[in-house]
């Protein structure tokens, strides 16, 4: 039997380096501090992404503060559906665009807006 250990910290979401550079370099030029994600509940699936652009968090987030000085608030009621959640920047075609890749999503919807978990 082994023993693991878990850093709510470090595991609850991780942001690429590419993600976290676009994100940061997004809040200067608006002005603000940090990046609050949650989630909530829409969509014919279920759950959807809700990234803001704020200047401080709200008192159940949890803070992460990523090796770029980038701020990330992550509210505590969503942390069971973002749990591993990795935050990517990535080109699609001649677009970029920030994606979710969550290993706890189990169906989406076709346009990819709203998802579920089990």
């Amino acid at each position: 039997m082994s023993v693991e250990t878990f850093d709510v910290n470090r595991d609850a979401v991780v942001v690429s380096d590419a993600a976290a550079t676009y994100l940061k370099k997004q809040l200067e030029l608006r002005g603000r501090k940090a990046v609050r994600l949650s989630v909530k509940e829409n969509g014919c699936t279920g759950f959807s992404y809700v990234m803001d652009e704020v200047e401080h968090s709200e008192e159940n987030d949890l803070t992460v503060t990523l090796a770029n000085g980038l701020e990330l608030y992550i509210d505590k009621a969503s942390l069971p559906v973002l749990q591993g959640t990795e935050i990517a920047y990535e080109k699609e075609g001649i677009n970029r665009t920030i994606k979710f890749h969550n290993p706890n999503v189990t169906d989406a919807c076709g346009c990819g807006e709203s998802f579920s978990i089990n």
